[in-house]
């Protein structure tokens, strides 16, 4: 009798791993693509998870998954990190927190669907033409982040090298192409490692075969900034360091539900006359109040002038300062308002010029596209119906012990736009100050998000930067990115209400220079659209992988 012939596998119903397989990976890469968004940022400060931010997306688009399938797996796991990173929004408006994650995700998404085009037809292609379209995507990667500083009002908002704020050795190239360079070198990494892993394990390769060129590519871009690192960024030699000055900090930490409050107008004034005569003990040179600190506008309230001027006089110490400034119209309504910094100095009293914030916050100071969108309101209820815009980067002329020194200033959100921080040293600052009410934020991760813009901005221009905020992050930062103050109370946290009085320096070697980036600007931001160009054609011109190659259509083992 002759045997019952084995049933075709083929002949068989799917098992239930073959059903859902595909579905199980998409609930890997959503995990860990959310997990790795949320933690490079702060407040975790796992900087190492930007290494591999995209990796697993990336890996998963080698096998072209139904674009479907991955469009949303990607678009869910952006808008939870992006909704999660952005929550202390909420402190101001929940509507505009579940609207602005989303926008960001989907943002950021064209980027994967570029990757999800890109990785099946690069398999098995030649070195150039995988390396071309490596360097094309993180070209993409740099022009998306940049059109975030201009399209629609722009929300540039941690950019991907903003995880690195404390890591100091990936920073320098930032003096060079800007921030955009450290965050292509991250999507170069985040492409190299599952390049390798894929060429490991699926190509069937051997030897020398096994080889990832993608890897090694981001591996000699990794090693170049680090050289870099050891070149400029070494340490502090005293030949080479000359004192700025010895300044105060000023952290009122005023509530916001008592900010902008006219009945608690007295009380903050009170507040800020204490601090200020407090600091006169330690002898500053120079004095920092954070925006908007003095609710009077000083310019047109005489009441106003009389008390900064009398502070600054009593303590020997020219006063920096955020209030708002009102100019022209009739009796009592201004035809404009500016929010705006301010100097008084012990001999002249107050300055009659000042600084006007250039870059307002949308529906916090003004409502964009008011002809169209008058119907919204501010999420902010603060001063006028809108704010009018600065058009000047001139810094402010302090005089320090060593000379006069100009202080480049930037209010709250303008430190978030690398052209703002370099306009202010083209027009001569030679130090930078960033005035900012984060009050509004919450006590929770916006402080530290905010103040690594700052750190950026410090490596790019090559300029020392001081920070101070209504209830922090308050410090100083170097010329390098490092953070050579932060101020804390004594159980480690920034929400507090003090002062700190701490000598500033700076490296010689910067001092009448500029940075090639301040220089030249965002040159590198036209190499990354000639990338990312290129790495287009280059794609184009391969197959896409058979369908037998695809991460669902046949079992996955390791």
């Amino acid at each position: 009798m002759s045997a019952t012939p084995a049933p075709d596998p083929y002949d068989l119903p799917p098992s239930f791993w073959q059903k859902h397989e595909r579905h199980f990976w998409a609930v890997v890469v959503f995990a860990l693509t959310a997990l790795f968004a949320i933690v490079s940022f702060p407040p975790f400060h796992v900087a190492e998870a930007a290494y591999v931010l995209a990796a697993p997306a990336v890996y998963w688009a080698y096998f072209r998954p139904p674009l479907k399938l991955y469009a949303w797996t990607i678009f869910a796991a952006q808008a939870v990190a992006w909704t999660i990173i952005l929550g202390w929004l909420h402190n101001v408006t929940w509507l505009g927190l579940f609207l602005l994650g989303p926008v960001i995700g989907a943002w950021i998404g064209v980027w994967y669907l570029a990757v999800w085009w890109t990785m099946p037809r690069v398999v098995g292609r030649s070195i150039p033409v995988r390396l071309a379209a490596q360097l094309g995507l993180a070209g993409l990667w740099v022009l998306l982040e940049w059109s975030r500083t201009w399209f629609l009002g722009g929300f540039p908002w941690l950019p991907l090298a903003a995880s690195q704020w404390q890591q100091v050795s990936i920073l320098q190239v930032s003096a060079y192409t800007g921030a955009w360079g450290v965050s292509f070198v991250l999507i170069v990494m985040s492409i190299g490692f599952p390049a390798f892993l894929h060429r490991l394990l699926r190509e069937g390769t051997t030897g020398l075969g096994r080889r990832s060129q993608e890897f090694g590519l981001a591996l000699v871009m990794l090693m170049g900034c680090l050289c870099l690192y050891f070149v400029q960024a070494r340490p502090f030699d005293r030949r080479e360091v000359s004192p700025i000055g010895r300044v105060a900090f000023v952290q009122p930490f005023i509530p916001q539900n008592v900010k902008w409050d006219p009945t608690q107008e007295p009380v903050i004034v009170d507040v800020l006359k204490k601090l200020t005569l407090a600091t006169a003990e330690a002898q500053p040179d120079l004095i920092l109040w954070p925006e908007a600190a003095l609710p009077w506008p000083p310019k047109t309230d005489a009441n106003a002038r009389a008390f900064v001027e009398s502070l600054a006089a009593k303590t020997h110490a020219p006063l920096l300062f955020g209030s708002w400034a009102l100019e022209g119209g009739t009796g009592a309504v201004p035809d404009r308002a500016y929010n705006a910094a301010f100097l008084a100095t012990p001999d002249s009293g107050l300055r009659s010029s000042y600084y006007a914030k250039r870059q307002l916050v949308p529906f916090g100071e003004y409502v964009p596209f008011r002809p169209i969108l008058g119907w919204l309101s501010k999420f902010v209820p603060i001063g006028p119906d809108d704010f009018s815009r600065g058009t000047d980067a001139s810094p402010m002329v302090v005089a320090l012990p060593d000379g006069a020194e100009a202080a480049g200033v930037l209010i709250c959100y303008e430190d978030t736009y690398p052209r703002l921080a370099r306009e202010s040293v083209l027009a001569g600052a030679d130090f930078l100050v960033v005035l900012t009410n984060n009050g509004w934020f919450g006590m929770g991760g916006a402080a530290y998000q905010h103040a690594a813009s700052a750190v950026l901005r410090a490596v790019e221009t090559r300029r020392t930067v001081l920070r101070c905020g209504n209830g922090g992050w308050s410090g100083w930062i170097d010329e390098f990115g490092a953070t050579r103050f932060a101020m804390t109370n004594p159980a480690g946290s920034v929400y507090f209400r003090g002062i700190r009085t701490v000598g500033i320096t700076r490296d010689q070697r910067w001092v009448g220079r500029s940075s090639f980036y301040v220089e030249h600007g965002d040159w590198f931001v036209l190499v990354c659209a000639v990338l990312a160009m290129l790495g287009y054609f280059a794609a184009r011109s391969g197959a896409v992988a058979a369908p037998n190659q695809r991460l669902g259509d046949k079992p996955f083992h390791l």
